[in-house]
């Protein structure tokens, strides 16, 4: 990961894209990006499979998420691991592995992870915030 400044915040894929669909929450997102946040690449994968899907430019996309500093996390052993951990409580919950990946990512770095996701929250162990 090489953020352009300190990470605060770990966002998830439904954030981001609230984000630039101007969605409720979008202004709580938009703080986040201007205080230094990072983004797990499987979930920025997601992100840009919607992009995709909605025939919007993906390149326009990935240089705007560039411009704004948005830290991208690599997924590694230390996280698979970390969200393996996660799958038993998760799966009660309908959580998937992008978002385990996310939560893995907010847990690995001690982080609040912003999400739209009112699910997460039962989850012990991780810092989760609700942008809406």
């Amino acid at each position: 990961m090489r953020p352009k400044r300190e990470v605060r915040s770990v966002l998830d894929a439904s954030v981001l894209l609230a984000y630039f669909q101007r969605e409720s929450g979008y202004e709580r997102v938009r703080k986040a990006l201007a205080d230094g946040a990072a983004i797990s690449a499987v979930n920025l994968a997601e992100v840009f499979v919607k992009v995709v899907e909605r025939g919007l430019p993906l390149e326009d996309i990935a240089q705007r998420l560039h411009a704004l500093g948005l830290g991208v996390a690599t997924f590694g052993e230390e996280d698979a691991r970390r969200s393996a951990g996660f799958h038993p409580e998760a799966r009660k919950l309908g959580l998937s592995l992008g978002d385990r990946a996310c939560l893995a990512l907010g847990a690995r770095l001690g982080l609040p992870v912003l999400t739209a996701d009112r699910a997460w929250i039962r989850l012990a162990g991780v810092n989760v915030e609700l942008v809406r």
